[in-house]
């Protein structure tokens, strides 16, 4: 291939808003029309023999994973996923909604009515392994709740409308009546919801409830907006993000002894005019220890509250027409909410028309006429024999060539140690783990440049050496973890570069992947050198030490962890992206991520140009920004390659953080916010929206 490089042993180091984190992309008019038309039935076996797979083809969104503190890996439990590995099943009754939202088993559960609860105020006791999804704006809970008691995890309650369970009592103390309450429960996702009109608040979260997320959702019409503590102990982590909370009184939320809670992004509204008026804002209560970014207060009086023993951050928040206190400070141990999950911030002054237009329910508001959901197919793999396919590749030989429509294929935990290529004929392919953990299913291979091919016809080259190849565009994959475990040491005869994950097409969309090796571990290719290739990579881990983020692609690494790992030897030296773009191109961002690892302070460079077979042509660019950086970075981060100056192409960063970050000079250089506007994730995809399928 014409990026080949030399194997040399001299050579051994070597809509903006559409992609707002939580935004359920897949919840469009197909999910709406296709679900909407699928459940004509109440009764249950009716109702998931005849929705279930129209259900899941057209809820592409049920596999989405959560973000925040919901998203980290804790009490047994690695994220926030729900249903995702249960069947799923369409309820329009009350009976319908209780039977699978109490079960033992997991379940995705798509909520295609407005159910009504009876008796007033009933909350069903939610267990363990749940999705509960409202179909378009037709999920609705009215006159009760949820509950998810001690123990309860991997919940995601999402684009439901709860309502109207008040009692004609506005500070009601004899009615408990939520729309979500959690007693003890954990890896709960509340995202996408209109909450408005309860009796008593509209969610409680208590009793040490942790590694919670709550996002996108529209809280309304209420006395207590969202309460957080009923406990003594400081041990609780949540985040709660894009969230609009107007007419509101008190609880925006009210945050009592909780470890770590990050708010960022929120539109508190006190709405001028109306006979609800808001006592108090965000408020820091006990021992918290509170992060507070990139908020809009509008009207509210108190917008910004804190106990005496709190900890309070504020950052990059907006308040205007407000009044009363705006507080921060405290002695606790200032902490950063990137040493736990990847996040992105929008700017403050954008929040309220951005979550006027993005949060509660999404439905086919707009559209013309419904518009049908493509036809999925799912294939099986399952080392042991119990799926269609024993292999992966034997799945991929199996989708047919051309193939109109999404392909998945559902591989069972286990290691999978083979070659995979999914040729350029077979777009629109899907490779899903379905264990509950990104590390359960692994495909791994060892080969490297220079070892020879099984067919005696010569080596492989650094590309051929890939464990997994992709040539085919609209390719995905989710929730597994791609190898390279060639072993350095035992071969020092030949080259190092040993790729994991070569991709060389379009619109390749990598979310909730590991991809594991040493030297060459990602190589992001494009077709030729004319020709353009996009991949996004989010959620994500990559693992290496030398290049292992390298090619000619317009690739993005976003909300992801990039990881420093020694060399065979057990010396720290590397680099991390060796760009290879061609002019007038753009090439590897790194953004809202972080990058550490076990290795030494001060002994790996962010990138260097890899002008590929000497082609001075090329004009390779590595931007980094809103990315926490480890000491493990060089004070000097950018360094030259093969005789090719880095001054001479674009290498940047912009706004990154943490121990190996450091100011604007010449050997480091800064981007302009003007520039940085510029050099966006949207600005990378283009015309491309990734969603997941």
């Amino acid at each position: 291939m014409s990026q080949t490089r030399s194997t040399s042993r001299r050579r051994q180091r070597r809509n903006k808003a559409a992609l707002l984190v939580g935004i359920p992309l897949a919840l469009t008019a197909a999910t709406t029309s296709a679900m909407s038309a699928t459940a004509t039935t109440s009764t249950p076996a009716a109702s998931t023999a005849s929705t279930a797979s129209a259900a899941a083809s057209a809820l592409a969104g049920v596999t989405d994973v959560a973000d925040g503190f919901a998203s980290v890996n804790a009490l047994g439990q690695n994220g926030t996923y729900g249903g995702r590995d249960g069947r799923t099943v369409t309820v329009k009754t009350l009976a319908d909604l209780e039977k699978y939202a109490t079960a033992s088993e997991p379940y995705i559960i798509v909520v295609a009515a407005a159910i009504t609860m009876d008796p007033v105020g009933k909350e069903i006791k939610v267990a363990s392994d749940k999705t509960i999804i409202g179909a378009g704006t037709t999920g609705q809970i009215v006159g009760g709740g949820f509950f998810l008691g001690q123990g309860v995890h991997n919940v995601i309650i999402r684009n439901l409308t709860i309502r109207d369970a008040y009692q004609g009592v506005w500070n009601d103390k004899e009615h408990d009546f939520d729309a979500v309450q959690m007693d003890g429960a954990h890896h709960v996702w509340i995202d996408h919801n209109d909450l408005r009109h309860m009796a008593d608040g509209l969610i409680d979260s208590r009793k040490d409830t942790t590694y919670l997320t709550v996002s996108w959702n529209k809280l309304s019409q209420e006395n207590k907006a969202f309460g957080i503590g009923w406990t003594d102990n400081v041990t609780a982590d949540l985040t709660i993000h894009h969230n609009w909370i107007r007419e509101t009184e008190q609880r925006n939320p009210s945050t009592d002894n909780v470890a770590h809670a990050h708010l960022y992004n929120n539109f508190l509204e006190d709405v001028a005019g109306t006979d609800i008026k808001s006592s108090y804002g965000n408020y820091s209560r006990g021992r918290t220890n509170m992060v507070l970014e990139n908020s809009y207060f509008q009207g509210m009086t108190n917008p910004v509250v804190r106990d005496a023993t709190a900890t309070l951050v504020q950052r990059g928040n907006v308040f205007t027409g407000t009044n009363g206190k705006n507080e921060s400070g405290g002695s606790g141990s200032a902490w950063d909410p990137r040493t736990y999950y990847p996040y992105a911030l929008d700017k403050a002054a954008d929040v309220p028309a951005l979550l006027k237009s993005r949060v509660g329910p999404r439905s086919s508001v707009g559209m013309s006429a419904p518009v049908k959901a493509a036809a999925v197919t799912t294939l099986t793999v399952a080392a042991d024999g119990s799926g269609q396919y024993r292999t992966v590749q034997a799945a991929v030989n199996a989708v047919p060539a051309n193939n109109p429509s999404r392909v998945v294929i559902a591989v069972k935990p286990g290691t999978y140690r083979e070659l995979v290529k999914v040729p350029a004929n077979k777009p629109h392919v899907t490779i899903r783990g379905t264990g509950g953990s990104r590390t359960d299913t692994v495909i791994v291979y060892n080969n490297a440049s220079g070892t020879p091919k099984p067919d005696g016809s010569g080596t492989y080259g650094t590309g051929g050496s890939a464990t997994v190849a992709v040539d085919a565009d609209d390719f995905q994959a989710r929730n597994l973890t791609f190898s390279n475990d060639f072993d350095e040491a035992a071969h020092q005869d030949i080259a190092n570069q040993a790729v994991a994950l070569r991709t060389s097409a379009d619109r390749v969309f990598l979310d909730g992947v590991v991809v594991s090796g040493d030297q060459d571990t990602l190589l992001v290719d494009t077709a030729s050198k004319d020709r353009l290739g996009r991949v996004y990579i989010s959620n994500s881990n990559v693992v290496g030490n030398t290049d292992f983020v390298f090619g000619r692609a317009t690739a993005v690494l976003d909300k992801s962890v990039i990881t420093l790992k020694k060399r065979w030897n057990g010396t720290s030296a590397g680099y991390v992206t060796a760009p290879s773009t061609a002019a007038n191109r753009k090439g590897i961002l790194i953004a809202n991520s972080t990058v550490n690892g076990a290795v030494s302070d001060r002994s790996f460079y962010l990138g260097r140009p890899w002008h590929a077979g000497g082609d001075a042509s090329l004009d390779p660019q590595t931007t980094i920004r809103n990315t926490s950086l480890s000491a493990a970075i060089k004070t000097t981060p950018w360094t030259d390659m093969s005789g090719f100056s880095w001054k001479d192409d674009r290498f940047a960063e912009y706004q990154n953080t943490g121990a190996g970050s450091g100011a604007a000079s010449g050997d480091r250089p800064q981007l302009t916010a003007a520039q940085a506007a510029g050099q966006e994730v949207a600005d990378w995809l283009g015309d491309w929206t990734p969603t997941a399928s």
